[in-house]
């Protein structure tokens, strides 16, 4: 059969809020039980391909729809959970994970991206050398003497795995002209030849053999017995550092030959670039010698060259900007589609997934791909634009997976000519799988969704599952199993919030069925529970805010909502007052949507409803309405569409309020987020930029006011401290002069921050 051509996955651009989503639950899932399988047990699940096709996907949806970002998103991991048996290592630095690209135009991207953020007009010089696929190591020197080995662990706290480590010779354990402290960091890996002689040395002991190199050398090094490490042929390369008493260069590309001199192994690929260009160059070439070099690596990695302008750059939250893993591509194959089956997800989505006959893409096994919706199934995009020529997905179909760059396993192309015959295009359901309530579809929403909201077990399960999820309050021995529990649970049900923490006094009222007597419990875990969940009757407000699974509300907009009101109190005073405004807004958008497509003559008509008439016919909103509204929208990156799904998902009197109320009575404290650069004389002042800043991007002067503890807002208001006024400004710059609100320029502003407030020039507008 001739190979098909694969139809391009529909962009991250042309996803629906809706699409998005129903995707990044999927991928949350995916990818936590990836990064277990990978980090924890050495027993990967899915290739590195299908694990970086993943995230890639995620980290693009993120980025497109900010406020959906999951509390258990893989943007903000590094690594897993630790495995018992070693010492916890505190890093000093974080040991972050790195941003992939995947495509020629990717590298351009982060070129222009880089140059952007540092306001740097002209070329920039990178290194570029091979990402070694093993096991991430740190490595501490104090007066040239190795003193601890740590595994990445999840990026805060590694592993201890100092005596294995003295065992690999690659690793100095003395270091003449060492700095007096020293953390070097690398990867541990194992040749190939040197894995097929493991192998075959553990097949004839009759002990487990290895999937591949990484695997082994994973393994190796994690081992509570270091003469077995000892036995295993592990190497080591060396190629960046953490803590340093003295730096050992001013480029990377120089500390990269500091290490060689000092007696590390540094990769013999790496190169100085000029540019992308060069920087493509040395990827292909890498690619091209890849089969030969007797280990595994999945791409290639650049860097900034020059340390101090990897220092102003700076870091995300899990990766750093001044990096980028440029990763070789992945492959396809063909298989026969056996069921589709409907998963229901926490905000009703209902989310088709492929049930595949098993098959092996790049080494790994793949029985599910997504299928997105039911669009995508007819062979339609989001704008009715045919995908795949037009070919509809039938159940007995024969199908192509793709597995490559931006997009999770999915059915890309089906081979008509082995249809089966009789086979029906697909019904996709119009009513709930979980609950049989109607399941509907929004104009312009490409996702059906359940109606049932709380009656829903999936809904009402998996909002109990975000509740308790690593970003929210994070119980310990109540994760996703025991929340299935407990929800369909008889004697302990737990379906709201507030139930999780009336479970010890409902369970002490009823000691003839205690849940320590039953399968799975006993008298330690059933203390531990409690004490764990007395524990978290004092939350972070963030945290606190995320975990309510408020649509659109992911992590970042919690964290920014917590930093601007501070408390509960405040924000639900807020709300309550801002409410009014809220409803109008929305009367006004769905007016705003009328006349649009009237114009355009779409065919969509605008059909009377009693709430917006209402809401019209009550006149504007009272101005402590407009007030409380305008300042919830002067937040910076808070916008309308989120202040709408905030204010009336809690609403005064609402099912949403009742349960939260509920759930705040029996919590002991709600703490504010934790003061940040106290010291600074910008912390605690809410500050505005505005205009054309020259000596440095938008996006850098915010990074650095929030690093210094200041809050950065959209807009002036009268609860803005201060006003950094560009060339160009223009009414913020008149209304923070109505409101006499002091105003620098940029020169006063780097003044400021530097703790130089002798020299800065306020200036005196009117």
């Amino acid at each position: 059969m001739e190979a098909r051509s694969v139809e391009e996955p529909k962009a991250v651009e042309d996803l629906s809020e809706a699409e998005a989503r129903a995707e990044l639950e999927m991928l949350a899932q995916r990818l936590g039980r990836a990064n277990r399988a990978y980090h924890t047990e050495d027993a990967p699940e899915i290739s590195d391909a299908d694990y970086d096709a993943l995230r890639r996907r995620n980290a693009a949806i993120e980025a497109r729809f900010p406020a959906l970002k999951r509390a258990d998103s893989a943007s903000d991991q590094v690594g897993a959970a630790l495995a018992d048996g070693f010492g916890k290592v505190a890093h000093r630095i974080a040991m972050l994970s790195l941003e992939n690209a995947f495509e020629d135009g990717d590298v351009a991207d982060f070129d222009t991206r880089v140059r952007s953020f540092l306001n740097h007009p002209g070329g920039l010089r990178y290194t570029a050398e091979p990402k070694i696929d093993g096991l991430s190591l740190s490595l501490r020197y104090e007066t040239g003497r190795l003193l601890q080995a740590a595994t990445r662990g999840d990026g805060a706290t590694g592993e201890n795995v100092t005596a294995n480590a003295l065992t690999i010779a690659d690793i100095p354990q003395h270091i003449a002209d060492a700095p007096e402290i020293m953390e070097i960091r690398g990867e541990v890996y194992m040749s190939h030849a040197d894995f097929a002689a493991l192998n075959t040395r553990q097949a004839e002991s009759g002990e487990k053999t290895f999937a591949n190199p990484r695997n082994a050398a994973a393994g190796s090094l994690r081992q509570l017995d270091a003469t077995i490490t000892a036995s295993r042929p592990l190497k080591f390369f060396a190629y960046a550092w953490g803590e340093l008493s003295a730096p050992l260069s001013d480029t990377q590309f120089g500390a990269i030959q500091r290490l060689a001199d000092m007696g590390f192994q540094t990769n013999p690929l790496t190169r100085l670039c000029d540019g992308p260009a060069q920087m493509l160059a040395q990827y292909h070439t890498i690619g091209a010698e890849r089969a030969g070099l007797g280990y595994d690596i999945d791409g290639v990695v650049y860097k900034v060259d020059d340390l101090a302008l990897q220092a102003r750059l700076g870091f995300r939250s899990t990766t750093p900007r001044w990096a980028i893993a440029h990763k070789f591509p992945a492959e396809l194959a063909w298989t026969w589609l056996e069921a589709i089956d409907i998963q229901v997800g926490r905000t009703g989505a209902l989310s088709p997934v492929a049930r595949l006959t098993p098959v092996t893409v790049g080494g790994v096994v793949v029985s599910n791909a997504t299928l997105h919706n039911e669009d995508y199934i007819h062979g339609r995009n989001s704008a009715g634009e045919e995908i795949r020529g037009g070919k509809d997905i039938r159940i007995g179909d024969f199908v192509q997976v793709y597995r490559a760059g931006d997009v999770i396993p999915k059915l890309a192309d089906v081979d008509l000519s082995k249809r089966p015959v009789g086979a029906a295009p697909y019904l996709f359901p119009e009513a709930c799988p979980e609950c049989s309530s109607p399941a509907i579809r929004a104009p312009g929403d490409s996702v059906r969704r359940c109606t049932g909201g709380l009656i829903c077990p999936a809904q009402g399960v998996e909002r109990l599952k975000h509740f308790v999820s690593r970003g929210g309050f994070d119980i310990e021995g109540l994760g996703a199993k025991q929340v299935e529990m407990f929800y369909h649970d008889d004697l302990l049900p737990v379906k709201t919030p507030a139930d999780i923490f009336t479970l010890e006094a409902r369970d002490t009222a009823n000691p003839l069925q205690s849940l320590k007597n039953r399968d799975g419990f006993g008298d330690t875990s059933v203390r531990k529970l409690w004490a764990a969940i007395e524990e978290r009757r004092t939350i972070g407000f963030e945290r606190f805010l995320f975990a309510l699974g408020i649509r659109d509300v992911g992590e970042v907009a919690a964290r920014d909502l917590a930093r601007h009101y501070h408390s509960w109190d405040a924000l639900s005073q807020a709300i309550d007052l801002a409410y009014p405004a809220a409803l109008r807004q929305i009367a006004a958008d769905e007016a705003e949507a009328d006349e649009r497509a009237a114009a355009a003559d779409s065919g969509r008509r605008a059909q009377p409803a009693k709430i917006r008439a209402a809401i019209w016919e009550a006149g504007p909103p009272p101005p402590e309405a407009l007030a409380a509204w305008n300042e919830l929208l002067s937040i910076d990156g808070i916008g309308a569409v989120l202040a709408v799904s905030l204010v009336t998902a809690l609403a005064p009197g609402g099912h949403e309020r009742v349960a939260v109320d509920a759930l705040v009575t029996q919590l002991r404290e709600i703490t504010p987020p934790a003061a940040r650069a106290s010291a600074s004389p910008v912390a605690g002042l809410t500050v505005v930029f505005t205009g054309t800043l020259e000596k440095m991007t938008r996006a850098e002067a915010k990074a650095r006011a929030e690093a210094l503890g200041a809050k950065v807002a959209g807009s002036v208001s009268a609860k803005t401290d201060l006003l950094v006024a560009g060339p160009g400004a223009g009414s913020k710059l008149k209304e923070a002069a109505k409101l006499n609100i002091r105003t620098l320029d940029e020169d006063g502003w780097l003044a400021l921050i530097a703790g130089e407030a002798g020299s800065q020039t306020e200036k005196d507008d009117t």
